[in-house]
């Protein structure tokens, strides 16, 4: 039974378990980023909400590495991203206004990532955006916010135009900036980053070369969109475990590679 005590569109307030395992989930994502060279040294942020009516959020200490983010050392911020916690570390305000933004504008976004990778900063910079040139691409067709630059995001009068123009999307691309996921968990988020700048990526390189560059029909895009996002229902075969399958997949790899990820 929902609690009577909470607004429309509140949650429970998360037991300490509870957040324990978002802490581990965020921090697994921070050296996931890191492993697969997606960060700009102690710049970027992926921030995570905590369930409950509080607004209390989940970040980076400002100045670690990706890689030495650990569950313990994850900053626990208000809406206007000041600690609400006793904590040794720094936070970087500014880096916040972004991803406040998309969190009071989306409930569904309890993740919200952002990176300022080389092809993703390519990919940016181009008038068109990001093509339909490649099977990974499509998962992102007509599902991708563009935001105009307007200088380092410092200003709060920004904020509207952003989520204005982040809209219903799962991910954005910031012109002459960079590339931005949300996602209703941190795994999520990272999926859909992961493959959004991996379509960067391969624009980049196809664009790099002299053949003319082939496009499939806007009905096939559409479709592929659909097949990737779940939400296809024509096709002879579903894939309904994929990217589930993915994030045990990378789990396994962090426990591997960065077991003090839990601390």
């Amino acid at each position: 039974m929902t609690d009577p005590t909470l607004r429309a569109g509140q949650t429970p307030e998360a037991t300490p378990d509870e957040e324990l395992r978002l802490r581990r989930e965020l921090a697994a994502v921070y050296r996931l980023v890191a492993h697969f060279r997606m960060t700009d040294l102690i710049f970027t942020h992926i921030s995570a909400r905590i369930p409950g009516p509080q607004h209390h959020f989940l970040i980076n200490p400002y100045g670690l590495l990706f890689e030495e983010i650990t569950a313990s050392n994850l900053v626990k911020i208000d809406l206007a991203g000041h600690p609400v916690e006793e904590t040794p570390h720094p936070v970087n305000p500014a880096g916040f206004v972004i991803h406040s933004a998309v969190h009071a504008a989306r409930p569904d976004a309890h993740c919200v990532l952002h990176t300022h990778t080389k092809a993703g900063c390519a990919v940016a910079a181009q008038e068109h955006g990001l093509l339909p040139l490649n099977q990974i691409s499509m998962e992102f067709y007509g599902k991708v916010g563009y935001h105009d630059y307007e200088g380092v995001a410092l200003n709060l009068a920004e904020q509207k135009r952003l989520v204005a123009d982040l809209g219903d999307h799962p991910a954005m691309i910031l012109r002459n900036h960079g590339l931005l996921t949300v996602g209703e968990t941190p795994a999520q988020a990272f999926l859909r980053m992961y493959y959004l700048d991996k379509a960067c990526e391969i624009q980049t390189v196809a664009m790099a070369g002299a053949a003319k560059l082939v496009t499939p029909p806007p009905d096939i895009c559409e479709l592929t969109a659909r097949q990737l996002s779940g939400e296809d229902d024509s096709s002879d075969l579903q894939d309904e475990k994929g990217y589930e399958l993915a994030w045990s997949a990378l789990l396994r790899l962090v426990e591997r590679v960065a077991p003090d990820y839990r601390d």
